[in-house]
């Protein structure tokens, strides 16, 4: 039985069939709507155009922003606002008649990349987002790690490790918490820093293509927040994604930086580039369903 993968984004939904190689049948691209009821018909929408097209019935995983809670089943957290508060795996498995797996995209993007990706070969994966947010995933052999308040891998939203004079104590949060690493390591947030200090309006990709003394200050900012999540869960390998992962020879130089703060006398752990990219949120959605399952 076929699996398809849906990526509920801010500004696009994706969707894939996908076989049990990991082999994409067809793929079909929307404009995010602006509410929730929308969303449901246009997932429901999407599902059906392509049960139709490969004809066949398929298992479904959907990758989604936020988190749901699992005291409540309702979303939180999530920056599409009008998905939090909702019931969205109940009604998403009422639209489509049948069960439904869900997961942050934060999470979708590890376990894809731990399943087929550039992590393929870790026993313990952690997968990084590092883009307009900051996110991550924890994959241990094979399978997604969710924790008890299902938030695990949530790194961004702790305070950046050993600070520096000039950091403390950073800027406010979204979240409610002031330095988180979200704060520093998002494209955003490395912007934002730069125009406290050097004026300009730059983006991200600006300052760390024309100022190298930023892009260091960068790399080293993600190896102590990196060198953190080593101390907890000992990785064999971190995978970067999001639009910042994107910058030339950002993992190599972030690697090399590890052993100044990891608590070892040698550090093992690899960091790598993602391979597949924008895809792999919706990828991972797909391998919510394992291929013993279908």
């Amino acid at each position: 039985m076929t699996r398809i993968g849906i990526d509920l984004g801010g500004t696009k939904i994706e969707a894939v069939a996908m076989n049990t190689s990991g082999q994409i049948l067809t793929r079909h691209r929307i404009v995010s709507p602006p509410s929730y009821d929308q969303a449901l018909n246009a997932i429901s929408k999407l599902t059906t155009d392509i049960e139709t097209e490969i004809s066949s019935r398929a298992h479904i995983g959907i990758g989604h922003p936020g988190s749901i809670s699992p005291v409540t089943g309702q979303m939180r957290n999530a920056n599409s606002t009008w998905l939090n508060k909702q019931f969205f795996e109940r009604d998403m498995a009422e639209k489509l008649n049948r069960p439904v797996r869900l997961a942050n995209d934060a999470d979708c993007f590890a376990l894809s990349e731990a399943t087929d990706g550039a992590a393929q070969n870790g026993r313990i994966v952690f997968g990084v987002i590092l883009g307009t947010g900051v996110g991550g995933g924890i994959v241990i052999e094979g399978k997604l790690l969710s924790g008890a308040q299902k938030i695990a891998g949530e790194w961004g939203h702790n305070p950046l490790p050993w600070p520096q004079k000039d950091e403390i104590p950073g800027h406010p949060c979204w979240c409610g918490q002031t330095g988180c690493i979200e704060t520093w390591l998002s494209g955003p947030g490395m912007a934002k820093h730069y125009h406290a200090q050097n004026g300009g309006q730059l983006t991200a990709q600006e300052v760390f293509t024309t100022d190298d003394h930023s892009l260091e200050r960068y790399i080293d900012r993600l190896a102590r927040a990196l060198a953190s999540v080593i101390n907890l869960i000992d990785p064999d390998i971190i995978v970067l994604g999001g639009g910042v992962s994107n910058v030339d020879g950002l993992a190599d130089r972030t690697e090399k930086r590890l052993p100044e703060y990891v608590f070892s006398d040698h550090v093992k752990t690899r960091i790598v580039k993602n391979r597949h990219g924008d895809s792999s949120g919706v990828r991972g959605a797909a391998w919510l369903w394992s291929p013993d399952e279908i």
